[in-house]
């Protein structure tokens, strides 16, 4: 199977926890996203199978090609956590999350963990690719540890040796988080040292940076925190590969998507107070560039309906009209 079927330089979207829920991934794929993949999952979260890890890992046929990322540090378990998913929602490929920097997940010896131990970075995707075969197994790394400890050719050579199809780099060390700026030269670097395709990613903020960064050799990009605020990313960049005009959206088409976004969130979770809870932290995401953001952002933080969103959706609107500001 081809995974980079969608395009011959594909627009992925970066998988992330508590963000790329099936509605998130669904608005991106409709404004550009080629490639999805569903927020990481733990291998013990998957031999459960609760109602939680369903929402994580299921997905409609539209998503596709879609793929469900994976994280642990144990090899069997991993390996048995990716034959369940196989068996349970048939994804386009399984992808194992060697990036992630948040405590919780390093300190159970997933994400970013194991860049600092490239054997058993190598036992664990090699564990899980025997286990999908013929299925695409694919992987997600940082640049390395930390500025002492940059492996990311050494770790990809092994990813790619084991049988790993698409490695996408991350290009900042796990110490930097998501400070700093993205270091791109090793990012290439990786892209040279390998045969299987490199996707790169990290501070892709515009159609500017995507042009080029396309240069770098890499065979596609990822984008993660631009989408958040902006899902029209993906539109803007392929009409710059395409080499076609882009419009971006008015203010009104912006509240539109929102206001779609927080409805289809509150039918998905069942109970509209939950959901609009939960799309807070997204809400804050929306505004960014929008007219008067910060006073926005304090009312939207407290908003627990649809109805007090449409009343704040309409003040803005007439404030903004009134002001003169029709676009970003």
């Amino acid at each position: 199977m081809n995974i980079m079927q969608k395009s011959a330089f594909p627009l992925f979207l970066a998988p992330m926890a508590g963000v790329t829920n099936t509605v998130f991934r669904k608005i991106c794929r409709e404004k550009g996203a080629d490639i999805l993949t569903s927020e990481f999952v733990s291998a013990d979260g998957i031999m459960h199978r609760n109602a939680r890890t369903r929402s994580y890992v299921e997905f409609s046929p539209e998503e596709s090609p879609m793929g469900v990322q994976l994280f642990g540090g144990d090899p069997d378990r991993l390996a048995e956590a990716a034959k369940q998913v196989m068996d349970w929602v048939q994804p386009d490929f399984i992808d194992i999350n060697f990036g992630c920097p948040v405590n919780k997940v390093v300190c159970r010896h997933g994400g970013s963990s194991l860049l600092r131990d490239c054997p058993m970075l190598e036992k664990v995707a090699a564990a899980v690719v025997r286990a999908c075969d013929p299925l695409p197994v694919t992987a997600k790394i940082r640049i390395g540890w930390d500025d002492s400890s940059v492996n990311a050719v050494q770790n990809a050579r092994l990813l790619e040796g084991v049988g790993i199809r698409r490695i996408a780099v991350h290009g900042r060390t796990r110490a930097q988080g998501y400070s700093g700026v993205a270091n791109w030269e090793v990012i290439g670097q990786v892209a040279a040292s390998v045969s299987v395709p490199v996707i790169g990613n990290g501070d892709i903020t515009d159609a500017a940076t995507a042009l080029e960064r396309r240069s770098s050799g890499v065979a596609g990009l990822m984008i993660g925190r631009a989408a958040m605020s902006n899902p029209w990313i993906f539109t803007e960049i392929a009409a710059a590969f395409a080499g076609t005009p882009y419009t971006p959206p008015t203010l009104q088409e912006r509240w539109q998507l929102v206001r779609r976004h927080c409805g289809e969130e509150v039918t998905a979770r069942g109970d509209e107070r939950i959901g609009m809870q939960g799309m807070r932290a997204r809400l804050m995401a929306y505004t960014r560039g929008m007219h008067d953001a910060r006073p926005l952002r304090a009312i939207l933080s407290k908003v627990g309906s649809l109805v007090e969103l449409d009343d704040i959706i309409a003040q803005h609107m007439d404030e903004a009209v009134t002001e003169g500001v029709f676009l970003e």
